[in-house]
């Protein structure tokens, strides 16, 4: 074939930069499927009667220069006051290190989850040191490795306390001094599974008739209350009391751990993290002992390795949603990783010291500020507080707030005659000055003499962050060396294919990341005036209107941030529909057996029952199953949930007749989006007949997976669900709010937007076909030594496929486990494992990986089939090879070797490269001793042989 410059022109992202294959290695591939073309391929993989009739029409693409130009000029839309509004949320100080080396660092952000414990140690350490933190500041045994957001960790922490609490109350007490936003997604989150919610002021709290009660600490308008006393009366009724905590406040003052709090939660955005219109930031959630396997997330714990050595793992909860589905705790399957470890690294950058003195800069400049109020004749309201003050402006309200803009400061409105100003990390002199114009205050008092503003009785008393990693030498080479060794440790989509089935791990380009560190993206606080978010508005617009035209469906919501999240909003959407409707008896949940466990979870939390559906011999859903089950309960189903492509990674071709199915008894559908990598540009889920389905954008559309966080996962819906999407307070929604900003997280939007805008239509739809193209060369190349499990009519899989690895186990001993820690050695993160089917392996390539790792990571499987085939035929010890001690670390390779294989192939199987191989610093962990010996802090800095004693 001629060579065509404009096959190659290098402005071309869709087809250069972000698809791997070549059109000259496609040929190639396409000759192994046994395919004439790409074409062909995609005719023969999707049914035609789910095949879209026009196609995406985004106009010409960006080239990267292109989009960075024209994104300059919509963030410039945005205008980035100074914010002193507060309520949870603040301006901070990211270190340059922890910018470039953490979050600008993509061998952090395209990490996965660290469910392969091997291949994470530096995530694992560095969420070990954030758990450490959280237990440190709020005096908690156990703290969690973040959840997606303070409002949320405050619902998660309620329904942890019902389950815990040895009161029968069916009441929660809610602090009336809690952020508003944290207020809303409590009460959202408690109606649909029966909670009272009583909002009042602390020393109203009748603790005999509440199951718990939750208290913010410092209070919305910055009151510093001692919760002792209630905590006792809540502990006296049985109940279980929740402090809500700043942890920069708790630098300084009184820990909720010593006021004899059970469970405490908070956001950690201000160590470190950019205000980002809202997020992403990392929650924190701690606990006393007692609860902790009660608590919902994941929780990093100490274990040991084959040879002893300490190791790190994900302990006791490790998703639970996927076995326990409906009876799970959580549907919570994600956490804010990136963020929590920006965070971590923050307080080790600065050490306990730092964080005191920052603590310590705040509360003067609040003082400062305060006095020069007072000296002008204002009230001031509290006496004693932090970094928060409320004052009393009466009708001059909207003229001072008005005048602070002027001035570049967006304050707070407090009702209609109050002020509310918060100082913070990067609050200057002059803006403090700034604002006392506002209120008409033009003198500096730069004689007056410090002084505090902290109750002596809530000063803290205990030391925190005492551990050897916050007090190493913080000169910034120690440091910056401190992040490499860590990030060395890891497997990231920087080294190599990351081929986990329905994960969608693809190219998470730079040309998308780099705005979201601009300041006109990352210093906007969520609760700002609309006029000062144009930027965003048109971002999160457009954004909306291509997700819409992808999907078929009439309006997103860009609220949920992740896509358990989603599935639970888009839940709550169809609830408040069929209550809209005189139908609010509706609650039968029709949930496929092969769903994500975060479906059947999902439909628990919004008080529905979940009725399982089976699966046909081929892994599609029973029709006649399901047919049943929905006429049998006709008068109350609400809905069913499906996955599409199905989990099996199969185009199902009765996908419309379950949704018409499901319409004719009253329900709704509920399409999972978790597959859309196979579907964009070619079928849309609004078109198959679902109301709404939540997109995961951290999977389809290009948001890095953090090691595990942040995630989006927005909902689309048709029209009639629209007026039931979620609200929030601050911008006046009627629904009730499942997140605790309007957007989400959503400066990481910007990501998405930037993938369609370089992509186009065209170049989307091609990612598609090229997903596709890859599952199936894998599927051909591995066909006759792996068994793929499922597959479509015409013999092809979608944009995965399952390979069934369960037949070893019985032929030569070796497990699903051992395939994957043998992938190690080869330089390779596994597959998804014994996921939509115990004992196998799903397999996602995604577009993004080229020909030549694709034939690396075949002739890694390939020969991990050899050595199978070798147990088998007797040629290898049955528990003494390659497979079984998998891993091999350099230990293994340096130090005495008595196995009856050699160095060289226990150490450099095929696929691992034989210079720049990824060695892993453990060898195989031990999961159960990890669970035994549950230790969730940081353990003493000795030598790691200690923890095998």
């Amino acid at each position: 074939m001629p060579f065509k410059p404009t096959d190659y022109l290098p402005y071309d992202f869709a087809n250069r930069r972000h698809i791997g294959p070549s059109p000259s290695e496609m040929e190639a591939m396409l000759k192994v499927v046994g395919a004439q073309s790409l074409s062909a391929l995609i005719d023969d993989t999707l049914p035609a009667s789910i095949r879209q009739a026009e196609p995406l029409a985004f106009g010409k693409p960006k080239s990267e220069r292109e989009f960075l130009h024209f994104m300059r000029g919509v963030a410039k839309k945005n205008k980035v006051l100074t914010s002193l509004i507060g309520q949870g949320y603040h301006g901070t100080v990211t270190p340059p290190a922890i910018q470039r080396n953490i979050l600008e660092n993509p061998a952090w952000y395209t990490a996965y989850t660290p469910y392969q414990p091997e291949i994470s140690q530096g995530r694992l350490e560095a969420l070990l040191n954030y758990q450490t933190m959280v237990s440190d500041l709020t005096g908690l045994e156990i703290a969690n490795a973040s959840l997606l957001d303070e409002a949320t960790a405050a619902a998660e922490a309620m329904t942890m306390a019902q389950r815990v609490a040895k009161s029968k109350a069916m009441a929660f007490f809610v602090d009336e001094n809690c952020h508003p936003q944290n207020i809303a997604v409590i009460q959202t989150r408690a109606a649909p599974l029966g909670i009272e919610v009583i909002v009042a002021a602390p020393e109203a709290l009748e603790a005999d008739k509440v199951f718990a009660a939750v208290f913010q600490y410092p209070g919305t308008h910055g009151h510093l209350t001692d919760f002792t006393a209630q905590m006792t009366a809540l502990h006296d009724a049985q109940a279980v009391g929740i402090v809500i905590a700043d942890p920069m406040a708790l630098c300084l003052l009184k820990e909720p751990g010593a006021m004899g709090a059970d469970i405490a939660v908070g956001s950690t955005q201000r160590f470190g993290v950019p205000l980002g219109y809202g997020g992403p930031h990392a929650a924190y959630m701690a606990c006393r002992d007692g609860f902790k396997r009660a608590m919902p997330g994941r929780l990093v714990g100490v274990s040991i390795d084959a040879r002893g050595n300490r190791a790190y793992r994900l302990s006791l909860q490790t998703r639970e949603q996927h076995i326990r589905r409906e009876k799970a705790t959580s549907n919570v399957c994600t956490a804010q990783a990136l963020l929590a470890v920006m965070a971590s690294f923050y307080a080790v950058f600065h050490g306990p010291e730092g964080l005191r003195a920052i603590a310590q800069r705040i509360h003067r400049k609040a003082v400062r500020l305060a006095r020069g109020l007072e000296a002008a004749g204002f009230t001031i309201e509290p006496k004693a507080f932090f970094d928060t003050i409320t004052v009393e402006v009466g009708p001059l309200q909207r003229a001072v707030m008005k005048s602070a803009v002027d001035e570049g400061v967006n304050l707070r409105a407090v009702g209609t005659t109050r002020v509310g100003i918060t100082v913070d990390e990067v609050t200057r002199p002059e803006t403090i000055e700034a604002v006392w114009r506002a209120f008409g205050i033009a003198r500096q008092d730069s004689d007056l003499t410090p002084e505090y503003r902290l109750p002596d009785a809530l000063l803290r008393q205990s030391d925190f962050l005492s551990h050897d990693v916050f007090h190493m030498n913080r000169a910034e080479t120690e440091m910056m060396r401190y992040m490499r060794r860590l990030a060395d440790r890891d497997l990231a989509l920087d080294r190599a294919m990351i081929p986990l089935g329905s994960c969608t791990m693809k190219l998470n380009s730079a040309a998308e990341m780099m705005p979201i560190s601009w300041p006109e993206l990352a210093d906007l606080h969520p609760f700002v005036p609309t006029d000062q978010a144009a930027g965003y508005a048109e971002m999160i617009s457009d954004l909306s209107a291509k997700l819409c035209q992808i999907t078929g469906y009439a309006a997103f919501s860009m609220q949920p941030n992740s896509g358990a999240q989603g599935e639970y909003a888009g839940l709550l959407t169809i609830a408040a529909y069929h209550k809209a409707q005189g139908q609010g008896h509706r609650n039968i949940c029709l949930i496929p057996v092969s769903a994500h466990g975060t479906n059947p979870a999902s439909a628990q939390m919004v008080g529905w029952k979940v009725v399982p559906v089976k699966a046909a011999e081929n892994g599609d859903i029973d029709l006649d199953d399901f047919r049943a089950k929905a006429e049998k309960y006709a008068d109350t189903l609400a809905g069913c949930m499906i996955t599409y492509p199905s989990t099996h990674g199969v185009f199902e071709e009765t996908v419309k007749e379950v949704c018409t199915i499901t319409h004719a008894q009253g329900g709704q559908v509920y399409i999972d989006g978790a597959n859309m990598n196979a579907m964009v540009g070619l079928s849309r889920p609004g078109d198959l007949g679902g109301d709404v389905s939540h997109l995961n954008l951290h999977k389809t559309f290009a948001i890095p997976h953090g090691g595990g966080g942040p995630g989006m996962g927005p909902i689309g819906v048709k029209a009639h669900l629209v007026p039931y999407l979620p609200g929030h307070p601050a911008t006046g929604g009627t629904e009730g709010p499942v997140s605790a900003a309007p957007y989400g997280s959503a400066s990481i939007l910007a990501i998405s937007w930037a993938y369609c805008l370089m992509m186009g239509g065209d170049g989307l739809t091609q990612a598609t076909r090229v997903a596709i193209l890859n599952a199936n060369y894998i599927a051909s190349r591995l066909k006759g030594a792996y068994q793929v499990l499922y597959n479509g009519p015409t013999g092809r899989v979608a944009h995965e496929c399952i390979l069934d690895v369960r037949p070893f186990a019985d032929s030569a001993g070796v497990t699903v486990d051992d395939i994957a820690k043998r992938l190690i050695d080869c330089g390779f993160h596994a597959p998804t494992m014994s996921w939509p089917v115990a004992g196998t392996l799903m397999v996602e390539p995604t577009e993004s990986e080229t020909k030549a790792e694709l034939d690396r990571f075949c002739d890694a499987l390939l020969a991990i089939r050899a050595e199978i085939r070798a147990i088998e035929d007797g040629q290898m010890d049955a528990t003494n090879n390659p497979l079984k001690h998998a891993p091999h670390t350099v230990e293994d390779l340096v130090g005495a070797w008595e196995r009856p294989y050699s160095r060289e192939q226990g150490c450099f199987p095929p696929g691992a490269f034989r210079v720049d191989k990824y060695w892993p610093p453990v060898n195989r962990v031990d999961n159960v001793w990890g669970d035994r010996h549950l230790v969730c802090t940081c353990p003493p800095m000795s030598d790691y042989a200690e923890a095998a004693e």
